[in-house]
């Protein structure tokens, strides 16, 4: 058997921060594409202190320096000031071509995605951006899990 081919990349994705409480009066409201309203937190002195360690349960960065924007002020906070815990996936592939005489052949194959079954923190939605959610700052959903597929190819 030979090796195919061994993918591999890991990428952070920035974290989305959002105020769905229109407190600027802008009257800002969602776009009918993405649906994440246009207010921004207020940020406040501080370090943001990003911990990008999904498991520990801890927020992703200092909650304590977001907070609801002044009401009739648009928050200063960058819409994507930092970047999330994202992906380390690694997807592999293992092929073998039988040859059954002269014009025929079976090509077998074993593909996996996310080979080592990382978790996949994927997205802009996986940490929750909202000033106003209870989980602001935490990760709240990740991707799909390991995924192996078998595949058998007769040539004639």
């Amino acid at each position: 058997m030979e090796p195919g081919g061994d993918h591999a990349f890991c990428h952070r994705i920035p974290a989305t921060l959002f105020d769905d409480s229109d407190r600027s009066l802008l009257g800002t409201l969602g776009n009918g594409v993405n649906n994440q309203l246009l207010d921004t937190p207020e940020v406040l002195p501080g370090p943001l202190r990003i911990d990008n360690n999904p498991r520990s349960g801890k927020p992703e960065f200092n909650t304590g320096v977001l907070v609801p924007e002044e009401l009739g002020q648009l928050g200063d906070a960058g819409r994507r000031i930092f970047h999330g815990p994202g992906i380390a996936n690694f997807d592999a592939q293992i092929s073998k071509i039988i040859a059954l005489g002269e014009a025929r052949s079976l090509d077998l194959r074993v593909e996996a995605f996310n080979l080592f079954n990382h978790a996949q923190f994927y997205g802009p939605s996986s940490v929750d951006g909202e000033v106003n959610d209870p989980d602001f700052g935490h990760v709240v959903s990740a991707e799909a899990q390991r995924l192996v597929q078998l595949a058998a190819k007769f040539y004639f």
